[in-house]
């Protein structure tokens, strides 16, 4: 039951490109944003669909596969746990981001680079 405490699985597209990167240490992290999008009826009866936009970080071998297959516009389901970390922006500015930290992934749909 541990394993459930901060678990978040999430379905959509990626809102760009992966951004890879290598670190001296070796290690290699990818990074994305996926939107998620839900429908529902307002009291009138009008559909309404609202999108959220998810930060995603993945670390280990899982990179390869990301940095290969994945591109704008790709669907994809993905499993993490939520984290959340401050940072100091380019002017000195504390921010604060929320992020899908990747333990799992399947992919749904991709495209390919003559779909762009």
């Amino acid at each position: 039951m541990n394993s459930l405490r901060n678990k978040v699985q999430l379905i959509g597209n990626l809102g760009q490109n992966p951004e890879i990167r290598t670190f001296e240490n070796g290690k290699t992290m990818a990074r994305f944003s996926m939107a998620t999008t839900d429908s529902y009826l307002d009291g009138n009866g009008k559909k309404i669909t609202e999108t959220q936009w998810h930060n995603v970080v993945a670390w280990g071998p899982v990179v390869k596969v990301i940095e290969k297959y994945l591109l704008k516009g790709s669907e994809v389901a993905v499993e993490g746990k939520l984290t959340h970390r401050s940072y100091d922006d380019k002017e000195g500015k504390k921010s604060q981001i929320t992020e899908v930290v990747l333990s799992d992934m399947v992919m749904l749909r991709t495209k390919s680079k003559q779909e762009d």
